[in-house]
């Protein structure tokens, strides 16, 4: 049986893509043995938070203790309360259960709960009050009436 034309072109191109594999296969062989080491292969971050070649200094190491990295909300004996605040309840929803006191120092308008009350309060009295910080800003706890 003859060969066609067709049939001879199809295995010379199967033959030179062998050839090519086989090259690219060599190629890479001789580039893993001129690799560099694993050492020049690292990266590293700087105190900065960049990408860097070069190893941090030792001597600039700072040992953070795991104990004193705190996820989420601190305990609350953790917190620091601040001193006495005096302010003017400016909104107090009786129905929602929360309002607002404007701070007499700095004017600043303090979100505060009902569970934060030690007695019954309505808009425009005088009370004390002290600042906690929360996830969602600063909130008045133990708010007390002047009289």
């Amino acid at each position: 049986m003859a060969e066609t034309w067709n049939k001879k072109e199809r295995e010379k191109k199967r033959d030179q893509q062998k050839k090519q594999k086989a090259e690219r296969k060599l190629e890479r062989k001789e580039k893993a043995k001129e690799s560099k080491s694993a050492d020049s292969m690292m990266a590293y971050i700087d105190e900065n938070g960049n990408l860097t070649d070069t190893p941090p200094d030792p001597k600039k190491k700072e040992i953070i203790n795991a104990e004193d990295i705190e996820i989420g909300i601190p305990k609350l004996e953790d917190r620091v309360k601040a001193a006495m605040h005096k302010g003017v309840i400016t909104f107090y929803n009786t129905a929602k259960g929360f309002g607002f006191i404007k701070d007499r120092n700095t004017q600043q308008s303090i979100f505060f709960h009902t569970n934060a009350l030690e007695e019954p309060v309505k808009e425009q009295d005088k009370v004390s009050f002290e600042i906690e910080r929360t996830p969602k800003g600063p909130a008045a706890i133990n708010v007390k009436l002047l009289r």
